[in-house]
């Protein structure tokens, strides 16, 4: 999947300025596709010259004028067309706390399990924000209510899509860390250090 398609579905939801759309990325978007600022300015300017999207300046006082970008309609168009294409092989998951984890019999046991703690930390914070713009988008209303009445439905399917990949982190964390004690105690217990780098 192209930047391209990602910064479209985020422009569904309206105008933005290239800040509102990397801030925006981590509570929308981000449950699938990542982008440095870099790269998301670079999108912004190439989608302009093709005309996917139009930008006007907001001049502002005691700071930089802004840009605001919004779908033009050969960028919905090009939304349209881009739901309409097969979809390509799943992704591939590069995660280098995996890789740590696979090699840790052989490396530093406690170093690993404290970069688990930290994903595991770091998954409650963010299932807590997705819970608190989850909340924002029902409004009141139930799940069901939200499906029949909502304008649009794809980002709260999304949502769920990114809580529950967060829960699943969560419950390996928990399980890992869980292990990763007992083998701890059992290499002790046998007067062996819990740590088996070199």
């Amino acid at each position: 999947m192209a930047l391209r398609n990602a910064v479209m579905a985020a422009l569904i939801e309206g105008e933005a300025s290239g800040y509102d759309l990397a801030k925006g990325f981590d509570a929308s978007v981000a449950n699938f596709w990542m982008s440095t600022p870099q790269q998301l300015y670079r999108e912004l300017d190439r989608m302009e010259a093709e005309g996917l999207i139009t930008a006007r300046v907001v001049e502002q006082e005691r700071r930089p004028n802004k840009r605001l970008f919004s779908l033009t309609e050969a960028g919905h168009e090009a939304v349209h067309a881009y739901t309409a294409e097969p979809l390509g092989r799943p992704a591939v998951v590069r995660d280098e706390l995996m890789v740590k984890v696979q090699c840790l019999d052989a490396g530093d046991i406690d170093a690993v399990r404290k970069a688990v703690a930290e994903r595991v930390e770091w998954a409650t914070a963010k299932l807590a924000r997705y819970e608190r713009l989850r909340q924002r988008l029902l409004d009141g209303r139930s799940e069901e209510a939200y499906f029949a009445e909502a304008e649009r439905i794809g980002p709260y399917l999304t949502l769920l899509r990114g809580m529950s990949f967060e829960r699943e982190n969560l419950q390996w964390g928990d399980i890992a860390l869980r292990r990763l004690d007992q083998r701890a105690a059992t290499l002790q217990a046998n007067g062996r250090p819990g740590d088996n780098h070199a």
